[in-house]
């Protein structure tokens, strides 16, 4: 058996998977976790604000506002997810 061989089996197999985050890279993954997050607030905040409403602790106003808010995350997430699986498709029927 190659020595090369056995190296590169023993260097495939110690490591990282690719779907796995490059914890030596976190600048980048803070940069694409951001969005992400403040999605996740925005639904939270909205949330708090309903059940605050349904209690009578909170302004109608701040609650549609929230709401508003909510509603151009959701539609801005779906419009990026469309974008991305076009370009997934695209690149799908690029002849190989």
């Amino acid at each position: 058996m190659d020595i090369r061989s056995l190296s590169a089996a023993q260097n495939y197999t110690s490591a990282r998977p690719a779907t796995l985050a490059n914890p030596d890279h976190a600048g980048s993954a803070k940069g694409l976790r951001a969005p992400f997050t403040d999605f996740a607030d925005t639904l939270r905040h909205s949330e708090q604000m309903a059940q605050s409403a349904m209690v009578g602790q909170a302004d109608p106003h701040a609650l549609v506002q929230a709401l508003a808010q909510t509603e151009l995350a959701v539609e801005t997430a779906v419009v990026v997810r469309n974008k991305v699986v076009e370009a997934y498709q695209e690149v799908l029927r690029m002849p190989v």
